[in-house]
């Protein structure tokens, strides 16, 4: 598992705030019609979730481009923030422990993988599912309250996977 380092974080922050401003329908729209505008945010939130499980102790393929797309992230955040704010590179901002997927976790992960790929293709949203999965890669070791979702959402796909292969 790679850890995020400031710079990754801020990749993702920025991801994450370029998809909420072009999103943003305006008061007037979004207090008229408020489940359409939210519906429109679902792609993107999916990719979120998937994402972020990603870091989570998959390996393979799908973690090995979960590792390399955050590796990347944390080295072009950490050029922006020396060459662009005079900041510090490499420091860390992961959680300390994190809820790794157990067997069933992962064999959930590659069907879901296979399903984030399916709607990248057939879908008019797909460049942002493929923003959504970058930024859930980023964010989703952080230390922050983005970190955190990473915990229910570990469980949940171990418990769905348990599930759905009646492992115990």
């Amino acid at each position: 598992m790679n850890y995020v380092t400031y710079g990754g974080v801020t990749i993702g922050l920025c991801i994450l705030m370029y998809q909420a401003v072009t999103w943003w329908p305006g008061r007037k729209p979004l207090m008229k019609d408020p489940v359409k505008h939210a519906s429109r945010l679902l792609p993107f939130v999916a990719a979120w979730c998937y994402g972020c499980l990603t870091t989570l102790g998959v390996g393979g393929i799908v973690g090995t481009a979960a590792s390399a797309a955050l590796g990347l992230s944390n080295w072009l955040g950490d050029v922006a923030l020396v060459w662009g704010v005079g900041g510090t590179a490499g420091t860390l901002a992961a959680r300390p422990t994190f809820v790794p997927l157990t067997g069933p976790g992962v064999a959930l992960m590659l069907i879901l993988t296979v399903v984030v790929i399916a709607a990248v293709k057939k879908f008019s949203s797909g460049s942002e599912i493929k923003r959504g999965a970058w930024c859930g890669v980023t964010l989703g070791t952080s230390s922050g309250v983005a970190g955190f979702a990473a915990v229910p959402l570990a469980q949940a796909v171990n418990w769905l996977g348990n599930t759905v292969f009646g492992a115990f």
